[in-house]
């Protein structure tokens, strides 16, 4: 019966071992090409990896060097702080005393071309730049007084910042202590 059945049965509904082996081979292949297409997107995260890895490593060589200058060149602004006290103190302009001031331009030259500036005090103070010490009575709030120590950038990055006195105020002053007094009374 059964050879009956196939006989009746179509050549389309019948499968020979050719045909069975032509679907393992189609599915071994769609496995393959699956496995290959892994295999892709693994290789490509690890190169994506080790791209990030790359970058991270010269960034950090780079902040290690600036780190390394900023230490080199923060002793270097006391020796130019010495020089500055030093010109300071000179009474009369002799030779001496110009190559002194030519030994400090020369420095601060080469620091220049190595990215260090001056901060500027003579306006507002700014946090961001200036470290304040000690205020003194003034006309307007905020204004840099007297600089105690000059402060220095390196590019974007502050070296040192500028110690400053500060003013305030005295209206500033009158307005708070009479407030506290109005406070004490109620």
């Amino acid at each position: 019966m059964t050879d009956k059945f196939r006989k009746k049965a179509g050549p389309e509904e019948t499968e020979s071992p050719e045909t069975e082996e032509k679907f393992e081979i189609k599915d071994e292949l769609e496995e393959a090409k699956e496995l290959a297409g892994q295999y892709l997107d693994a290789a490509r995260r690890i190169q994506a990896d080790f791209d990030n890895y790359r970058k991270r490593s010269v960034k950090d060589m780079e902040d290690a060097k600036k780190r390394a200058n900023d230490d080199l060149i923060a002793e270097l602004l006391q020796t130019i702080d010495d020089l500055d006290r030093a010109l300071c103190l000179a009474e009369e302009e002799n030779d001496f005393i110009l190559g002194i001031r030519g030994v400090r331009q020369n420095l601060m030259k080469t620091l220049e071309t190595r990215g260090v500036k001056e901060i500027p005090t003579d306006g507002k103070f700014n946090p961001g730049f200036h470290e304040a010490l000690s205020t003194v009575d003034g006309e307007r709030d905020g204004d840099i007084a007297e600089v105690y120590q000059k402060g220095y950038l390196c590019d974007d990055r502050v070296l040192r910042y500028s110690k400053v006195k500060v003013t305030k105020s005295s209206e500033t002053e009158g307005t708070a202590g009479e407030t506290a007094k109005e406070n004490k009374q109620e």
